[in-house]
């Protein structure tokens, strides 16, 4: 028994979208993933599925912003609703690992998990119709034809900053385990109750700095200006 999933470290993240890309190559060959087919991708509006996006989020305003970024996946939560919430039974959670599949031979499409998911996390094969999700790429984790150190997701592999690491959370010994603990590792949204297994790294606290005389003026509004910016660099 465990419980796999993700730690990602928003302090590394530089939003590159080399996760989204892996993840795309590898699950479109997938047959446990079932694929993630692009639609018109040369033509006028071209779109697609992602099991991996990256948000972006600005703090504050120019020249004193920070940009964040977040990438998403599914959470593969301890009470997924997307679960709960399927008609057929083909979102199922698996009691070994805690990973959140769905069986194309049950999903009748109906977007019901879609719409109970708060991470968008799952998207509509919309020449299949049926639902495509991250798989924490299962098929490979548990191949033993690869060496060990490639059993991991594709987009952990890609990441050129590691700012993703996959491991089993309920090892208190795993990477995930004692990153999350060091780092106060937080799940998304917790508020919710789904439990998201996932966690994310805030970024670390940054020495409070001066701001330079030229982006402020004199007097009150310098040192609001500068209170500004000392809660930017803890963001």
């Amino acid at each position: 028994m465990s419980r796999l999933g993700l730690v990602i470290d928003i302090d590394a993240c530089v939003g590159c979208q080399a996760c989204a890309t892996a993840c795309k190559e590898w699950n479109g060959a997938s047959l446990m993933a079932g694929g993630a087919p692009d639609y018109d991708p040369h033509g006028d509006a071209p779109s697609g599925v992602w099991f991996n996006r990256v948000r972006h989020y600005e703090a504050g305003h120019y020249p004193l912003s920070k940009t964040m970024n977040v990438p998403m996946s599914c959470m593969h939560c301890e009470d997924a609703d997307c679960v709960t919430v399927c008609p057929t039974g083909a979102s199922y959670k698996r009691a070994e690992d805690g990973i959140v599949l769905v069986d194309p031979e049950k999903c009748m499409g109906c977007n019901y998990c879609a719409w109970a998911c708060p991470y968008g996390a799952r998207e509509l094969d919309e020449d299949k119709g049926v639902m495509r999700k991250c798989t924490l790429c299962v098929d490979r984790i548990y191949d033993a034809a690869l060496p060990e150190a490639e059993r991991q997701p594709a987009c952990v592999l890609a990441c050129p900053t590691h700012a993703r690491h996959f491991g089993d959370f309920d090892d208190p010994a795993s990477k995930v385990s004692t990153l999350s603990a060091e780092r106060d590792g937080r799940p998304l949204f917790e508020k919710l109750g789904y439990k998201p297994v996932n966690r994310y790294l805030p970024p670390r606290a940054t020495p409070e700095v001066a701001v330079p005389a030229t982006l402020a003026p004199r007097g009150t509004l310098q040192s609001r200006l500068a209170a500004m910016v000392n809660r930017l660099v803890r963001l």
